[in-house]
């Protein structure tokens, strides 16, 4: 049975609701809102929507962008049809062209190039809600050197993996295609990371580890923008890409890591709770928690 057949993509609902239902958060008022994320395939960083938003009182539904209230984590908006009324929190576009959005209640997106590009307002909130993971869990002890988070379309990337090899150094391959909970724990708790993951680099700097981004083949979809994007809220004005070369070795290519600024990560994540505190004002109709949740399931809510 894929993961995308029906059956299995109604499992996944209840037990993100069970899940939620474990988050005091849920019982002080909580709601249920029809949600879009890429749900296509077990990827951490599309995950993060149904870990995060429980702490915040929110229980998402996984729904098509068309029958969603909400766009979450991801490169998403083109998805979504240009009437979309919905509400936006931290989403971004995938490629750097314009999408106008003009019906949308935009919470938050990704960074200043998706703002512009959807139309959003200048004061809008700003940064990937995957920021907020040291929020949610703590740091454990280290246990890594260097972590390598290759992108799903990467683990079969030879010369970028053999750098697990490295003498010397403990150095861990993180597999991305895990639950949140275990990749997040993964990363953070490694001293360094490189990453070809646009998650595995918002996950270092939630955690102010020292990391550097790179691309590899096959390109991913979109290029380098949302990486850009991304950045241009953390390190405006400046990169942490490094350019792959098979002979720098891991220590060559460590040499680009840094952490983000602590000012800006938290500044992000003061921003990106208030804007996700707006969504009952904006959506004032969501069903409530736990009632709302079988509502929502079977179509209704």
């Amino acid at each position: 049975m894929t993961y995308s057949t029906p059956r299995r993509r109604r499992v996944r609902q209840v037990r993100r609701l069970a899940t939620a239902a474990t988050r005091s958060a849920m019982w002080r008022g909580g709601v249920v809102v029809p949600a879009t994320w890429w749900d296509g395939h077990p990827n951490f960083g599309d995950d993060l929507t149904p870990w995060l938003l429980p702490d915040y009182g929110i229980a998402p539904v996984h729904r098509v962008p068309s029958k969603a209230r909400l766009a979450g984590v991801g490169s998403i908006l083109e998805f979504l049809p240009e009437h979309f009324d919905g509400a936006i929190w931290g989403s971004g576009l995938m490629y750097g062209k314009p999408h106008p959005l003009p019906d949308a209640t935009v919470l938050a997106v990704r960074g200043h190039l998706t703002r512009d590009l959807i139309g959003a307002p200048a004061d809008v909130a700003l940064g990937d809600p995957g920021i907020l993971v040291a929020r949610r869990a703590r740091r454990p002890k280290p246990r890594w050197d260097v972590a390598l988070v290759p992108h799903g379309h990467h683990r079969s990337h030879e010369p970028f993996m053999s750098m697990a090899d490295a003498a010397g150094l403990r150095v861990h391959v993180v597999n991305v295609h895990q639950p949140a909970a275990r990749v997040v724990r993964e990363i953070a708790a490694a001293e360094a990371v490189i990453t070809t993951s646009l998650h595995g680099l918002v996950t270092a700097d939630a955690y102010g580890i020292p990391a550097t981004w790179t691309m590899l083949e096959p390109p991913l979809s979109g290029g380098a923008f949302k990486f850009r994007d991304y950045e241009s809220v953390m390190t405006p004005g400046s990169s942490r890409f490094t350019e792959f070369d098979e002979s720098r070795g891991l220590e060559g290519m460590m040499a680009g890591a840094s952490a983000a600024p602590r000012a800006e990560v938290e500044r992000s994540c003061d921003d990106l709770e208030r804007a996700i505190g707006r969504l009952a004002d904006v959506l004032p109709d969501l069903p409530r928690f736990p009632g709302g949740a079988f509502r929502v399931l079977a179509g209704r809510g």
